[in-house]
């Protein structure tokens, strides 16, 4: 039995230690999540065994009370027999106490066996629990160094190549809008100087109009 428990435990830790060791190339967080559930199965399989155990050691303790309580009654009925000069009694007495001291013997083994085996597979799962433990923290670490991997892909982002080129775009449109203050600019010196031309010529016509004006009635 024991070494049944051994194979179970020592296939069990294989797949861990298989699934733990392969690389993590795509997706680190993915992997180590698929590996924590498939840890976390392979650990509740073991807890059921541990209960099954238990279950198993708690019945050879009450096998072997059992057996114990009834070799006590028949090595006492086997007594009483003799004295009464029961003989015939006495000796099917006597065999029933041998009966049940030797099964109770055997039973002490087995519970004791069960006991050993059931200390070997509890401190297995602590070990296993431990393990699980070191898992979690593992994928802790990796998310805060994927946190801080996206957060500095972020910031290259506005301070690299696409920055530069955003700066690109703001300088073009300074360019553009310096280009069209000017040209609103000097689009409104040439209106302002067509109109005081205009003006001047209007101006300069009317006193041409009203010298010669003078000069007929003169």
């Amino acid at each position: 039995m024991a070494n049944i428990f051994t194979r179970i435990f020592d296939s069990i830790e294989s797949d861990i230690h298989s699934l733990l060791d392969k690389k993590e190339e795509n997706n680190p967080i993915q992997a180590l999540n698929h590996y924590l559930r498939q840890s976390e199965k392979e650990t509740e399989k073991v807890r059921k065994l541990i209960e099954r155990q238990r279950q198993l050691k708690e019945e050879f303790t009450v096998e072997r009370k059992e057996a114990d309580e009834m070799a006590d009654k028949r090595k006492h009925q086997a007594e009483i027999a003799e004295k009464a000069g029961e003989k015939e009694l006495a000796e099917f007495a006597l065999n029933e106490y041998e009966e049940y001291a030797a099964r109770a013997e055997r039973l002490t083994l087995n519970e004791v066996e069960a006991m050993k085996q059931l200390e070997s597979l509890e401190k297995r799962y602590e070990e296993m629990q431990h393990k699980l433990k070191d898992m979690r923290l593992k994928r802790m670490e990796l998310m805060g160094k994927e946190n801080v991997a996206r957060a500095r892909y972020e910031m290259n982002k506005l301070t690299g190549s696409s920055a530069d080129k955003s700066y690109l775009k703001f300088s073009e449109m300074e360019r553009y809008i310096e280009n069209l203050e000017s040209k609103v600019t000097n689009d409104y010196h040439h209106h302002t100087l067509d109109s005081k031309i205009a003006r001047l010529e209007k101006e300069m016509a009317d006193n041409k109009n009203k010298d010669e004006k003078n000069e007929k009635v003169i």
